[in-house]
């Protein structure tokens, strides 16, 4: 809840009680990065508010000899604040504000405010700027051809690579603002007259009726705040990108596109469970190779999800295995159940993604050629573990980065997991319920907004449908 303010709601008009008023709300003497900087306009006081390292030194140099350049008697020619403001300040976003509480705002999310004796309002400068990062490709979602900008950790920068691939003034820009401590700028994007009205509406309710304090996550704290709370279902119901063409590609589309200040991770609404088998590689190839491109990756997501489990199940019931198929049988087996040796290997892998995270750039190719080295082939001469359970493990592994859904990945882990410890329990019947249990919990997944989760398929939607295993043909339904 936002505490209540023991400030007046809006400027006296009396210079020194409103300059009391700005620097106990603003805390001028606490906070060394807070500017009261004290000017002398046309024989009048005047001081400008501003936070250190927002501000462009260019355009403050320019304010400040402008200002500083007015002679006495000329400010008599301007008697209100806008004709002031429209004569002197040289600058193109400028307003004019009078409550307490949206000039603090204001100024700690960056543009100046300038009270000049005399003048009842203050005078908001909107000369910001933001430190970044240099526009580079996603490290995360890469592509062999096409752009190779990303998104940035500033939200006006984000909203401008999104403009220069859509130049269509229906494409609306919608702000809001987030958590009653952090204040956090978040952007709905949408094209009029392409988005579901409803959709945006009912988005824009759910966003202005978030009791936080602050967004202390970006986006992820978003969506937690926005997605129905289900602790024990894993599958993603939103998708991130940090690439623009990706951004603009589902705006088009009819989509609606979240831009949260402080994160390169723009989210994509709504999101079905077959939003997250696409990849932008199947659109920079013709229709042809993304087709083959894309059914090569609902093959390789069943195989990560069935493929380890499948094999557990016949090496425990070997009368299951067919003659063809004798050779995934175990040919030398050790003292360690198959079961523990599973479990143990999913632990490790997922033990050496997490030391890579931490791991120097430097370093990173030599740790994964010794981790190899000792987890594998030791590993196996140590007959802790056979050499068909690292085999199959190891392309589980590897298969996992054929897809750009972190969240995913780890969603279908989780359900390999379960389903190794099913076949384990209850054997045939156990591997059954767990796949029936894994239909029932991506059906019952509840999305953000807009259609099902299973959607095209619940409802069905036959050409939509066509659309998740063949790329078409661009044109003008289909960007």
């Amino acid at each position: 809840m936002r505490q209540k303010s023991s400030f007046p709601d809006k400027l006296t008009g009396n210079y020194a009680q409103d300059l009391d008023i700005l620097d106990r709300a603003l805390r001028v003497r606490e906070s060394f990065d807070i500017v009261g900087r004290d000017l002398s306009i046309a024989g009048r006081q005047a001081k400008l508010y501003l936070i250190d390292g927002f501000a462009k030194d260019a355009i403050m140099l320019k304010i400040i000899t402008t200002l500083t350049a007015i002679q006495e008697g000329d400010l008599e020619k301007f008697p209100d604040t806008k004709s002031f403001s429209d004569r002197y300040i040289p600058y193109l976003e400028v307003s004019l504000e009078t409550k307490v509480s949206t000039v603090i705002d204001q100024v700690l999310s960056g543009p100046l405010a300038l009270i000049v004796q005399g003048y009842p309002e203050a005078i908001m400068i909107d000369a910001r700027t933001y430190p970044t990062r240099s526009l580079q490709e996603p490290d995360s979602d890469r592509v062999l051809r096409g752009a190779r900008d990303s998104f940035a950790e500033t939200l006006v920068i984000n909203t401008a690579l999104i403009r220069r691939h859509i130049r269509d003034s229906r494409l609306t820009m919608q702000y809001h603002s987030v958590g009653s401590v952090s204040k956090t700028d978040v952007v709905l994007a949408y094209l009029e007259g392409r988005a579901d009205p409803e959709t945006v509406q009912g988005l824009a309710k759910k966003i202005d009726a978030l009791d936080v304090k602050t967004l202390s996550m970006g986006q992820e704290s978003l969506s937690e705040c926005l997605i129905p709370k289900r602790w024990y279902n894993p599958f993603p119901r939103v998708r991130y990108t940090e690439r623009p063409d990706t951004a603009a590609a589902t705006i088009c589309e009819g989509g609606i596109v979240l831009i949260v200040d402080g994160t390169p991770s723009i989210m994509l609404l709504p999101s079905s469970f077959f939003d997250f088998f696409q990849d932008t590689n199947d659109y920079y190839f013709p229709p042809l190779v993304g087709s083959y491109l894309r059914l090569t990756r609902y093959l390789i997501y069943l195989l990560t999800l069935f493929l380890i489990p499948v094999w557990f199940l016949m090496v425990k019931n070997p009368q299951l295995i067919p003659p063809w198929l004798s050779f995934i049988q175990v040919e030398k087996p050790n003292d360690v159940p198959i079961f523990f040796q599973l479990l143990v290997v999913e632990l490790v892998i997922d033990c050496l993604k997490q030391a890579s995270l931490n791991t120097p750039a430097a370093l990173g190719g030599s740790f994964s050629v010794v981790s190899a080295l000792i987890l594998g082939e030791f590993a196996v001469t140590a007959r802790w573990f056979v050499p068909e359970v690292l085999l199959y493990m190891a392309f589980v592994a590897v298969a996992n980065f054929a897809q750009p859904s972190f969240e995913l990945g780890y969603a279908f882990k989780l359900c390999r997991v379960a389903l190794i410890i099913l076949v384990q329990l209850f054997n045939l019947w156990g591997f059954v319920a767990g796949v029936i249990l894994i239909a029932v919990l991506i059906a019952t997944t509840p999305t953000v907004l807009g259609k099902n989760y299973l959607y095209p398929l619940i409802p069905f939607d036959g050409s939509r449908m066509l659309r998740l295993f063949v790329r078409r043909s661009m044109h003008d339904d289909n960007t």
